[in-house]
């Protein structure tokens, strides 16, 4: 008979650990899954999360035509709904409306190496085209777009406002903001005085900090703290606030830490509703990797030139000729004007850098 009493003896893993291992198969199985592996449950659970509007539907053809070269628009709004959790957030009871809180678009060029993003101030009056049944308006606020028509009416105002085809659109609320922020880890920002804002409820001291979720959505909805207490000093910061978002993705690693991966995944794709097209983990993981070239450090952030409404001094207009001219440069894919750039004036309260969760 042959003598194993040499041998270890075979005992079962603790329960605790095969846990653990069987969660970092689960999250190893995610990896495969959104680096383009085969189907599963996985994939299913992160595209159900994805919420989607059919854009190219409700439009039709009567747009501006897609780029020739390849390069890309994309529209990116931020929703000031108060449904659900984003009430409490937003320290507002829920009135069944939303407007475009945030409105960003993004142009990537055609060697996807630089990223220009214009940001239009939710208080522009612009003049509204017709969306369904809702006729069209002249002289109304930019964000009241998206309450006539949602995301349908938005990306067909800014087409009509700069002859731009937005070839996407992502759209996020104030939860999902804060809940993608809290899943990074928290993004870490660096204020030069003092910011104390009652009404977004963000209170900084000078210095640096790293921001959680909510406090995160206080600082990029903050406009009374800093500056002169206008939306265009927000911008700036949501500005600021972009490109440090996407150095921490960029840093974060995240091919090397599946669970984090998959944590973000998931969060990510439930905070976003976006254009059918990219409506898919497939198709979003496509178009991160198109993106992958664009650092931080080639993106070009502006505000649409504007100028004090003359008919109501708490509105902006855009500014002519430098709105048109910005709009033609990206249309034929060239570098932000200097006529533009040259009105740009960033503010001297704050200054974000971007730190790994």
């Amino acid at each position: 008979m042959e003598d194993k009493s040499n041998e270890m003896p075979q005992h079962k893993l603790p329960r605790s650990r095969r846990r653990v291992l069987t969660l970092l198969a689960w999250a190893t199985a995610a990896v495969l899954v959104i680096c383009g592996g085969t189907g599963g449950y996985l994939y299913w659970k992160l595209n159900s999360n994805i919420k989607t509007v059919d854009i190219n539907a409700a439009l039709g053809t009567d747009r501006p035509a897609a780029s020739s070269t390849g390069a890309t628009n994309i529209l990116i709004l931020g929703s000031d709904s108060r449904s659900g959790g984003n009430g409490k957030l937003a320290g507002g009871a829920d009135d069944g409306t939303a407007r475009s809180d945030t409105a960003m678009v993004i142009h990537v060029n055609e060697a996807h190496t630089h990223a220009d993003v214009v940001s239009i101030p939710r208080d522009t009056l612009v003049t509204r085209p017709a969306c369904g049944t809702k006729a069209g308006a002249t002289g109304v606020m930019f964000n009241t777009a998206y309450e006539v028509g949602g995301a349908t009416c938005a990306v067909k105002t800014v087409e009509s406002m700069t002859g731009l085809r937005m070839d996407h659109y992502v759209e996020v609320d104030f939860q999902g903001f804060a809940k993608l922020v809290d899943a990074l880890g928290g993004v870490t920002v660096t204020t030069t005085v003092d910011i104390n804002d009652t009404d977004s409820g963000l209170h900084l001291k000078a210095g640096t900090h790293k921001l959680t979720g909510t406090q995160a959505l206080e600082f990029v909805r903050t406009r009374h703290g800093v500056g002169d207490g206008s939306d265009l000093g927000r911008i700036e910061l949501q500005q600021q606030f972009v490109k440090s978002l996407m150095a921490q993705v960029q840093n974060l690693g995240l091919l090397t830490d599946p669970v984090k991966l998959y944590e973000l995944a998931s969060t990510a794709t439930s905070a976003i509703t976006t254009d059918s097209d990219l409506g898919s983990v497939a198709s979003l993981v496509s178009f991160a990797e198109s993106m992958k070239s664009v650092k931080s450090s080639e993106i070009t952030a502006v505000t649409m030139p504007n100028t004090t409404a003359p008919s109501d001094p708490n509105r902006v207009v855009a500014l002519e000729p430098q709105a048109t001219e910005l709009w033609a440069a990206l249309k034929d894919d060239a570098a932000v004007p200097k006529s533009v750039t040259a009105l740009q004036s960033a503010d001297p309260a704050t200054s974000t850098s971007a730190s790994a969760g």
